[in-house]
């Protein structure tokens, strides 16, 4: 199996869709480890408070205990997105609508639901520019191959 990288040229450097894959799928790695690791401290929010009763009800152990492993996923949404953003980029999406779900039972913070709707389709963008901009595996052709 051989791996076709695209080369990152100048021109596809100032290319517009370029550079929003690139913050985009900055983006969507910093801020999924940046609020995966706040489960842990509670630093910017008292996250149990995010949790519908409902959902909280549905999982095992307590809403605390619940936000911990929202925080261990975030962090390895925001790691796949970093090695394999066309995949992170739908597991962000699916992530969110999760999130979107869990704001709506709530009946609170509807502001941040649709905040979220904003940053699902946004992940639904980065996993489609992914297609164009990342390297390809080509399993039919030895187009790239290890030289030294």
């Amino acid at each position: 199996m051989a791996i076709t990288v695209r080369p990152r040229t100048p021109a596809a450097i100032d290319n517009p869709a370029s550079q929003a894959y690139l913050i985009l799928r900055t983006g969507f790695i910093v801020a999924p480890i940046l609020f995966g690791l706040d489960k842990f401290t509670n630093l910017l929010a008292d996250w149990t408070s995010y949790l519908a009763p409902a959902i909280d009800r549905l999982v095992p152990g307590s809403a605390s205990g619940a936000m911990l492993a929202v925080g261990v996923v975030e962090i390895v949404a925001g790691l796949v997105v970093a090695v394999r953003p066309k995949v992170g980029g739908y597991l962000v999406a699916a992530w969110l609508a999760g999130i979107i779900t869990n704001l709506l039972l709530l009946g609170e913070h509807y502001d941040v639901a649709l905040r979220d709707l904003g940053l699902l389709l946004a992940a639904l963008a980065l996993a489609r520019l992914a297609t164009a901009f990342q390297p390809t595996h080509d399993t039919d052709t030895a187009t790239a191959t290890a030289t030294a």
